[in-house]
């Protein structure tokens, strides 16, 4: 009998991690079709790639491993780099789509960068 609750809580784990990755994409996805400037689609885009297709190959993983004793090297693999480098990928778009000149939303109330750049050229100045 106790053999029964448990694997009912593992397909319950395995439903709940290929749900919430299935939101995270349909979520991300939406985000870039509606928010007003790049740097607001790219984080919609990049929490999409990280949270969802993670959150699916976990759940895969899990279910290879709970129902097939099968120990998926290629999905842990995949689970490391899309966590490595979907954010890093992201963060240098951004980064170059600002220093070569793509507009802030006009509605952006601060700009954070500016004021780095700014004491970055003045460090460069005084060295």
């Amino acid at each position: 009998m106790s053999g029964t609750w448990i694997n009912l809580v593992l397909d319950i784990t395995i439903c709940i991690s290929l749900l919430i990755g299935t939101f995270f994409i349909i979520s991300g996805s939406l985000g870039i079709l509606r928010f007003p400037d790049v740097y607001t689609r790219l984080h919609a885009a990049t929490k999409a790639s990280t949270l969802g297709v993670a959150g699916v190959m976990i759940g895969a993983f899990l279910f290879l491993y709970i129902e097939h004793d099968i120990v998926s090297g290629k999905l842990l693999l995949g689970i490391f780099f899309v966590l490595l480098t979907a954010p890093v990928s992201g963060h240098m778009i951004s980064r170059a789509a600002y220093r070569s000149g793509v507009p802030l939303w006009e509605k952006s109330v601060k700009d954070d960068y500016a004021d780095a750049l700014e004491k970055e050229k003045q460090n460069e100045t005084n060295a």
